[in-house]
């Protein structure tokens, strides 16, 4: 069965048996729910999801259900490499601890936690994680590098998803610096009254996810005293492979395995983006980070009042995306086209995960976000505000599309040597082009 079928059997299996939910986001004529379609393309991509919402809204138990099938891990090992977030949180309980055996022998040994060696992590409220500790956690979320004591665990392959509950005054209690490494932000919602009143049915499904005897196999794989590598290797072979063949046997489902993965990703990264999605983004990223009078956004640098460009989002924001806004735009999109069987990345694509993209991201001006909080939405206050400029800046493209495109052929031929003459434009976008030729 062709790969993209496989992962749609698993999209739908969960989504009929396991993870009962509302169809919040819509493309080409297809419906889907945004957490489970999201928490899916992060295990492919791979990349790292944020999970808000109010208690009990199946914001774990749905990262947990997606793992196994991608992954092929016993539900129970799933919840043991699980980090839960709370106050007396340490190094010790997340990364790893010293070996005490070695350490009375006078030598200094890692002994390295679950949640650290699986390639898929689960941190539940994130949130109530210190912030003097959410520091502990930034090298490993974005390079999937551990460190404790002298010893380095890398990740090769890393795959994170966070949950978060709604706190009181803020929706999010996370330092910025941890925040930005997050690709998305997606809101488990409530699913109804009909669908809640359904959903003890699902319990009896889930333990059929349990595998007792390949869990117990596992932990003693990873605790075994050998390069982490090999420790992975052995984990594919004698838990994953057979778990996968319980998996098809019991639920009629084919999970994935580590080529599996690899290959999607090969597939993904080689989907092209048409003209239409490559200037849109350039677009949308001018308006995020343009500033006429202080070069770019900064944080701590008030725009001024009068600027005639205060009709663009520049003039909303308070700080500019970072370069991992792009990435993960970029990353997202091409797992989207992948996903729907696109043959390319097209605006479409780009302009329904950028909302998901941008949310955690941006940080308003206060006066924007009062207007903000008026309106009638569906969506939480960070991915509203997010569709609603999304929204904005994709109706300014379709407008000037012609010459946009016009002005990147045109920076391409001054560059390259031959006489052109730019078309003069508003659009913040056009004095960056030009800076860009400026400076070639």
């Amino acid at each position: 069965m062709a790969l993209r079928a496989r992962v749609g059997d698993i999209y739908n299996f969960i989504d009929a048996h396991l993870y009962y939910n509302l169809r919040d986001f819509n493309i080409k004529d297809r419906s889907f729910n945004t957490t489970l379609l999201f928490s899916i393309l992060t295990s492919l991509a791979p990349g790292k999801l944020l999970i808000l919402g109010e208690p009990g809204m199946g914001k774990t138990t749905a990262s947990e259900y997606v793992a196994c099938f991608l992954f092929s891990y016993p539900l129970e090992l799933i919840w043991q490499a699980e980090l839960h977030g709370h106050s007396e949180q340490t190094e010790e309980k997340m990364i790893g601890r010293p070996n005490l055996g070695k350490l009375n022998q006078g030598r200094e040994e890692v002994v390295w936690s679950v949640f650290t060696q699986l390639p898929v992590k689960i941190v539940d409220e994130i949130n109530r994680v210190p912030a003097s500790k959410q520091d502990i956690l930034l090298d490993g979320i974005d390079r999937g590098l551990w460190s404790y004591l002298d010893e380095v665990l890398i990740n090769s392959e890393r795959c994170f998803f966070a949950t978060a509950n709604y706190t009181e005054g803020r929706s999010l209690d996370l330092t910025y610096r941890l925040v930005d490494r997050f690709d998305l932000l997606v809101e488990s919602r409530f699913p109804g009254a009909l669908l809640s009143y359904e959903v003890g049915d699902t319990r009896k499904m889930a333990d059929q996810l349990r595998h007792g005897d390949l869990t117990q196999l596992a932990f003693g794989i990873l605790r075994k005293d050998r390069p982490y590598e090999k420790n992975l290797a052995q984990l594919h072979d004698e838990v994953s492979a057979p778990y996968r063949a319980f998996l098809k046997e019991t639920l009629g489902v084919e999970a994935l395995g580590d080529q599996e993965r690899h290959s999607i990703r090969q597939e993904m990264e080689a989907l092209k983006l048409n003209a239409d999605a490559e200037a849109f983004i350039v677009m949308l990223i001018t308006e995020l980070s343009f500033c006429y009078r202080f070069g770019q956004k900064r944080f701590h640098e008030e725009c001024d009042r009068g600027c005639h460009y205060t009709t663009y989002l520049c003039s909303r924001i308070r700080n500019s995306v970072s370069n991992r806004f792009s990435q993960s735009l970029l990353a997202y999109a091409r797992a989207l086209a992948w996903f729907l069987e696109d043959e390319e990345v097209d605006m479409e694509h780009v302009a329904a995960v950028a909302p998901y993209v941008l949310a955690h991201r941006l940080r308003w001006r206060e006066q924007v976000v009062l207007a903000a909080l008026q309106d009638q939405r569906q969506d939480p206050i960070e991915i509203h505000m997010a569709r609603e400029s999304v929204e904005e800046v994709a109706s300014r493209y379709r407008e000037q599309s012609a010459a946009v495109k016009s002005s990147f052929r045109t920076a391409c031929e001054i560059m390259e040597g031959f006489p052109s003459k730019w078309s003069p434009g508003d659009h913040p976008l056009y004095r960056e082009l030009r800076k860009v030729v400026d400076h070639h």
